[in-house]
């Protein structure tokens, strides 16, 4: 009888354990993401089902079973991840969907890897909304910049990006009603499209790509370490505000491969010959066409896309130029917006002869980055331009040291 009650009592143990383990089971996900390797443990207490019919009630059932979870670790995790590494929101937004994307594949479930993206940046700090029309779930992100070509919304007076737009290629997303947008309370942070800091990438995933361009009767030769990763981080982004826009930086790799040999060419010149070297370089190592030809759309590269591509427009080598000019000498900008047109004029240490541009009380000279049917020298502006009103988008200012 003893022997019966303690092997009795050993089952009931056991299934005890399980039940306990079942409750509480978890499990480890790992990915690549740029130069480290991204650990994380999901707990089981967070994993919807996915919905056999879209809507309001599928988001607010699988919120509050995600929400009663043990999800506080994985934030937590992201939110220590982004810290350390210092990551701007649309990086750390990659970051968020590369996790949903393992703990929610995207190809067997949309609406459930959507859930989780919002579920995460939600609880992450950020004023994300979910809503639904014609049978789509579309994600939204509050956003006070200037953001042009994606979708938005005007929700209780506040601006809202879609974020998911580039899934619905063909769908015309601003007629979707700005109504029934799900929150999470306490989410209430503001997302930033600003990149100010590219990752650290693993040396060995760069490649070369030589470019070479001639100056005064002489070729020069580059070697540009470049990494595939930089256009994927770029693929779905915005069109930006000009500010925004002229800073991105280019990453370490790419930098070392070409600023400081930029800057051993120049060193010998004086400024004005110096920058009129990196206007012609921007000019001529690049094939040009217009973004409608070359994407069928707008699209502002940013300066490590412009070294990728094989065309580029002006926007594109005026974001490099002024990349270029102010690493090298860091003076005062100003990029010129002309009707189908935009150019950049540069204040130069002595005054440069030519068409001046004359910008609160300050002088600049037209430095032309792209190709134009007259061979325009600092200070010369387009017979085309000179007489076509123009908008100063953006003035630059080195900071006083």
């Amino acid at each position: 009888m003893g022997r019966l009650l303690k092997i009795f009592g050993t089952l009931i143990l056991l299934l005890a354990t399980h039940f306990a383990y079942s409750q509480n089971n978890s499990y480890n996900i790992s990915f690549e993401f740029y130069n480290d390797t991204f650990n994380l443990e999901v707990d089981s207490s967070i994993i919807v089902n996915a919905p056999t019919e879209l809507s309001e009630q599928y988001i607010k059932a699988s919120y509050n079973k995600a929400n009663a979870g043990k999800y506080s670790s994985i934030i937590k995790t992201l939110t220590d991840y982004k810290g350390k590494h210092q990551l701007n929101d649309w990086l750390y937004y990659q970051l968020i969907r590369k996790t949903a994307q393992q703990i929610s594949p995207k190809k067997d479930n949309y609406e459930r890897y959507t859930f989780y993206k919002w579920f995460l940046l939600g609880k992450s700090g950020y004023d994300a909304r979910l809503t639904i029309a014609d049978n789509r779930i579309i994600f939204y992100v509050y956003n006070d910049e200037d953001i042009s070509d994606i979708p938005f919304v005007m929700f209780k007076n506040k601006k809202y990006m879609c974020l998911n737009h580039h899934d619905y290629a063909y769908a015309d997303l601003n007629k979707v009603p700005p109504h029934d947008m799900i929150s999470i309370p306490e989410a209430k942070e503001a997302f930033s499209y600003k990149v100010t800091r590219m990752p650290d990438f693993k040396p060995e995933d760069y490649y070369e790509k030589q470019i070479q361009f001639s100056y005064k009767h002489k070729t020069y030769h580059f070697n540009i370490k470049l990494n595939p990763d930089v256009e994927t981080i770029f693929a779905n982004y915005p069109v930006v505000d000009f500010e925004s826009y002229f800073n991105i930086p280019l990453s370490k790799e790419t930098y070392g491969s070409l600023i400081p040999l930029l800057k051993k060419n120049v060193s010998g010149m004086k400024q004005k010959k110096g920058i009129d070297y990196l206007m012609r370089f921007t000019r001529y190592a690049f094939l040009y066409e217009n973004d409608e030809e070359n994407f069928g759309k707008e699209k502002r590269l940013s300066p490590e896309e412009t070294l990728f591509s094989k065309y580029s427009d002006c926007d594109d080598r005026a974001a490099l130029f002024f990349y270029l000019v102010k690493e090298i000498y860091n003076v005062p900008m100003i990029a010129l917006l002309y009707p189908t047109h935009i150019t950049m004029a540069v204040q130069f240490d002595t005054p440069v002869g030519g068409d001046p541009i004359v910008y609160k009380g300050k002088t600049y000279s037209i430095c032309e980055p792209t190709p134009q049917k007259e061979d325009l020298g600092i200070g010369k502006m387009s017979a085309d331009l000179k007489k076509v009103p123009y908008q100063v988008v953006y003035a630059y200012e080195p900071k006083k040291k």
